[in-house]
């Protein structure tokens, strides 16, 4: 198949038909790919930008300097929350490889973006990547942060990381009257599902 018809494909209204054509750009890729998806990432078609966002993510490490980029200097909303979410696919398909100091530096900048579409997101792929490196930059931003929002995804972030300094973390916004009442109940629940993942873990029942 053509990379044009693979272009195309990717606005198919059917996942598995997107997914295919995800898999075989990404199979033959070239120098012109990379620049073609991100040019998608401010589609108003949302199947088609979730798709160039999943092919992306598919890519790789590769992708990462260009999703820095558009995540920290694109003007368009769309086109930084796209990127945000683009950086957790390609933690999500690369688990096994280090995630690049460019990447998670750009998503660490991004928790400060005054759009909640794009610091969320950006808390997501920080979570997805879930190194210890990363739950300082989430921990960091958590205590700096007066954005009840921002601190609730964190908060849901560093459970799902199950680290066991988000665990001293969550237990001290329980204790601190100043902590947010809504970041607090996130708190609450996200202590007693670490602790559960935590027992689970250690083969407690």
């Amino acid at each position: 198949m053509s990379t044009e018809a693979l272009f195309q494909q990717l606005k198919h209204p059917n996942p598995h038909l997107r997914d295919e054509a995800m898999w075989q750009l990404v199979e033959q890729r070239d120098e012109t790919t990379i620049p073609r998806l991100m040019d998608i990432l401010d589609e108003a078609d949302t199947n088609y930008r979730r798709a160039a966002v999943k092919a992306l993510g598919a890519i790789g490490m590769d992708a990462v300097p260009p999703l820095v980029e558009a995540l920290l200097h694109s003007e368009n909303v769309t086109v930084r929350g796209s990127a945000a979410k683009a950086l957790a696919q390609v933690a999500l398909n690369y688990p096994e490889q280090p995630f690049p100091e460019t990447g998670i530096a750009g998503l660490q900048t991004a928790l400060s973006d005054p759009n909640p579409v794009v610091h969320i997101a950006a808390v997501m792929a920080l979570g997805e990547i879930g190194t210890p490196e990363v739950v300082e930059v989430l921990i960091q931003a958590l205590r700096t942060s007066d954005n009840p929002a921002l601190g609730v995804s964190i908060v849901n972030a560093l459970a799902s990381i199950g680290d066991s300094r988000g665990v001293e973390v969550l237990q001290d916004l329980i204790q601190n009257e100043t902590t947010d009442s809504y970041v607090r109940e996130t708190a609450t629940s996200a202590l007693s599902r670490l602790e559960m993942t935590n027992r689970f873990q250690r083969g407690e029942r």
